[in-house]
């Protein structure tokens, strides 16, 4: 009995010291399987390898955010710089044009100022739109029947600066957004994508040579008698005839054209002023000049704009004072009659493309000089050549010597279009 007691004492103490063992490894470490040798040594490689992939994510990302914040520095950059050319466009004082040739606005990065339409019609109008294309129906034996408003581009007199506008060539190929910032449409007609598409426009060429001997360019005014705020009364050189002048100047001296200047007074009938018939006087003189003179390209009918009184189309361009101008297009088609066979123009397509490509022209170096191109039913002459222009300088509200500032940056453009220089 007492050799049976004496092994059940040895046995439980040892069971105790085995228990007391156990647990006192648990305590230290918490799991009994992490003290043999090949548990610690994988678990020593795990954390090793879990570290090496923290660090080069790490790297990654720190990489990855100095990329991020390097363009982030660069476009702040390049908006503070933009911001800055935008601030002097229009500051720079330019030479005198009738000695050298005007500087160009800096060019600003892909933006222009647009124009859009209002709804006041001119005071000194002598026919409203309303009457234009009963005459015309009426009369079609004549060629341009009377104008509208007989002051071409009265009904378009109302358009006003907007603010910049992208000039990206997938930007122009929204024939929506070319509508809204390009163009005005009269009420009377209408057009679409195909017709006016920018880059069909801007690709055509319109380049010529400059000649020596024969004339290249034909400036002349179905409205001879417009005036402007400060004309005196009997005097030429303040009238649109003397705004003429000065552009065949510019044209003849700074860019080396050789210019035709025509001053007839087709708005004139028995020493009275009459328009009615105005377009078709200035056709038919026309017509034997250019056949005479075939190396006519260009042919600029120039006149001033009608406005409210209140209106001044004035803004700065290389330090003067200087009329806006916009440009006017026949398109030969009206809502109710659609396309006017009696007023053909073979050459509408290429009339809008040199508007298009005078008016990008302006929206590049001088974006505050123009205001638009506007769309109207009939044709006004422009079927005599493919570079045929209507173009309106001013108003009666500008002043002389703003309108004849505006010529300077005009030649330029023109210059630029009929050179193939961007």
């Amino acid at each position: 009995m007492k050799f049976r007691k004496t092994l059940y004492l040895v046995a439980e103490g040892c069971i105790l010291a085995a228990l007391s063992a156990a647990a006192g490894i648990l305590v230290l470490h918490e799991n009994v399987f992490r003290q043999l040798p090949l548990y610690c040594f994988l678990e020593e490689k795990a954390e090793e390898r879990a570290a090496g992939q923290d660090q080069e994510t790490y790297e990654k990302l720190k990489e990855s955010n100095a990329r991020y914040l390097g363009r982030m520095v660069v476009n702040e950059n390049k908006k503070a710089e933009d911001k800055q050319e935008n601030t002097e466009d229009g500051q720079k004082a330019g030479k005198s044009v009738a000695q050298d040739k005007i500087t160009p606005t800096a060019k600003p990065e892909n933006t222009v100022t647009p124009a859009e339409k209002k709804g006041e019609k001119d005071s000194d109008t002598t026919e409203k739109s309303s009457n234009t294309e009963k005459q015309a129906e009426t009369q079609k034996d004549t060629d341009e029947e009377i104008h509208g408003e007989e002051e071409v581009a009265t009904a378009a007199a109302q358009v006003q600066p907007m603010p910049e506008i992208d000039l990206a060539p997938e930007t122009l190929a929204d024939y929506d957004y070319l509508m809204n910032h390009f163009f005005i449409l009269d009420s009377n007609t209408e057009t679409s994508a195909q017709q006016l598409n920018a880059a069909t426009l801007l690709g055509e060429d319109l380049t010529i040579p400059k000649e020596e001997k024969e004339p290249q360019i034909l400036i002349y005014h179905s409205h001879s008698q417009e005036t402007f705020a400060d004309s005196r009364a009997g005097k030429t050189e303040d009238t649109i005839v003397g705004v003429g002048d000065y552009l065949t100047q510019l044209l003849t001296e700074n860019y080396g054209y050789q210019v035709m200047h025509v001053t007839e007074a087709f708005d004139l009938a028995g020493g009275e002023l009459d328009r009615s018939k105005a377009y078709d006087y200035a056709r038919e003189w026309l017509e034997p000049v250019l056949e005479e003179h075939p190396s006519v390209q260009v042919l600029i009918d120039l006149h001033r704009d009608g406005v409210p009184e209140d209106r001044h189309l004035v803004t700065q361009i290389n330090g003067k004072p200087t009329a806006q101008i916009m440009f006017y297009n026949g398109l030969s088609h009206t809502i109710n009659s659609g396309d006017l066979s009696y007023l053909p123009n073979p050459y509408i397509q290429d009339n809008l493309a040199f508007s298009f490509q005078l008016e990008y022209q302006a929206a590049l170096y001088y974006p505050e000089l123009y205001r638009g191109i506007y769309l109207a039913g009939l044709r006004y002459n422009l079927h005599l050549r493919p570079r045929a222009l209507l173009l309106e300088a001013g108003a009666q509200t500008n002043t002389v010597q703003e309108v004849k500032n505006a010529m300077e940056p005009f030649a330029d453009i023109l210059n630029r279009v009929l050179q193939g220089e961007g």
